[in-house]
């Protein structure tokens, strides 16, 4: 039985993101903190080393692969901001149409300064994100 490699970890949110370099990114991770929790109403977790979570789903596919992973979340990487829309099964096409400069991932969305999208459109994506979650799997606000 296989299971993600990726867990919740016990580094404080706020530690993380007080050190993210450069000063932009930081701010742009505090930026997307403040917003996520508001979207989701979830506490973050950090999940490995760069991942902040807000709430995780339990899995089990058909080919016995299951475990944890965050319902949603973000990593102010340096050369972008990856956005997770778990798991990636619906197309937000509309909404994605609206976002601002962006490109995608399977599960994924890239930007390259929080600055370039609209952050009213990004709330939406991220509860539709949330939503369709839902539909599948379980999300608990840990």
């Amino acid at each position: 039985m296989s299971t993600n490699g990726t867990q919740p970890g016990g580094q404080p949110v706020e530690a993380f993101l007080a050190a993210v370099e450069p000063a932009r990114r930081r701010d742009e991770g505090l930026r997307l903190d403040a917003l996520f929790r508001r979207v989701t109403g979830f506490r973050p977790v950090m999940w490995g080393p760069s991942m902040v979570g807000y709430g995780r789903y339990d899995y089990r596919y058909e080919s016995g692969r299951e475990g944890s992973f965050l319902a949603t979340g973000f990593s102010p990487r340096k050369a972008k901001l990856s956005v997770y829309i778990m798991p990636g099964y619906a197309d937000f096409g509309d909404i994605l149409s609206r976002l601002g400069k962006h490109s995608l991932g399977k599960s994924c969305l890239y930007i390259n300064k929080l600055d370039d999208v609209d952050e009213d459109v990004l709330a939406e994506l991220i509860e539709a994100g949330l939503a369709d979650l839902a539909r599948r799997w379980t999300v608990h606000p840990e």
